[in-house]
């Protein structure tokens, strides 16, 4: 197993129980204990968990961690709900993206697709994007007119939020805006865990004539702690196939057009 992935698969068992030992995540990820502390102390060092005597606790950033330790998770499911999320779009749409590992997959399609390179001069997309990683790969392809708007950088996420990006996105007409969440559930809606993304990702939604939620099926029956929207103000969601059946069925008897790929 290669470090990226025990790192990952570390942060993931430690936000959920909050504590671990040594010994317990050794057998856990199938790997020596040396191995585990060696680990232990590197992601301490990147102040992603706090070391104690014997083993690691969860530290503040944990449960929200950065984007390329994320990127490893449902990598091959996250590939083809973005790829079934992009072909939503037609040529000359204006699409707003948030932040996020799926969403990123999602920019990087629209980038390869062929219908939007073979364009006639002009943008052949509009991208609105509050991700400065997103804005960054979709800046040199000619033909994607990139927006992105102000507000302050979170590390984590790469995404700005705050009144500049409210301010700017408040001002704007979408006709999609293709969500990344940390959780759907069908009462309380769509949802992440920090307060300002979801201010700027709710106003993005706001002004959008179709919500296209992406999230692999581990995030849905789950609540997050800020709501981004409603399950009443999302068109589309675009999940895997391992999605819960019931849960499906109370989203589509919603109103919610639920595509599993």
């Amino acid at each position: 197993m290669a470090a990226h992935e025990r790192w990952t698969r570390l942060l993931d068992a430690l936000g959920e129980r909050g504590r671990l030992e040594v010994g317990e995540a050794a057998e856990l990820l199938g790997v020596s204990p040396a191995t585990i502390r060696r680990d232990m102390e590197e992601l301490a060092r990147q102040q992603l968990l706090t070391r104690t005597r014997g083993g690691a606790v969860l530290s503040g950033v944990a449960y929200d961690l950065p984007l390329r330790y994320k990127t490893a998770r449902k990598a091959d499911e996250k590939h083809r709900i973005a790829r079934a999320a992009a072909g939503l779009v037609l040529p000359g749409a204006v699409v707003g993206l948030n932040g996020g590992t799926t969403t990123s997959e999602v920019a990087r399609e629209f980038a390869t697709r062929a219908d939007l390179a073979d364009h006639a001069p002009g943008a052949a997309l509009t991208i609105v994007t509050n991700a400065i990683n997103i804005a960054g790969e979709l800046a040199v392809r000619p033909y994607v007119k990139t927006v992105v708007t102000g507000g302050v950088a979170r590390p984590n996420s790469y995404e700005l939020t705050g009144p500049l990006a409210t301010e700017v996105l408040s001002g704007l007409s979408l006709d999609y805006a293709i969500l990344g969440v940390d959780a759907v559930d069908p009462e309380f809606g769509a949802a992440t865990h920090d307060e300002g993304e979801a201010s700027a990702n709710r106003a993005m939604a706001e002004r959008a004539g179709k919500v296209v939620v992406v999230a692999d099926s581990t995030k849905l029956g789950r609540r997050a702690f800020a709501r981004v929207c409603s399950v009443a103000e999302i068109t589309v969601l675009v999940t895997d196939r391992a999605a819960p059946g019931e849960l499906v069925e109370k989203l589509t008897g919603q109103g919610v057009e639920v595509l599993t790929v």
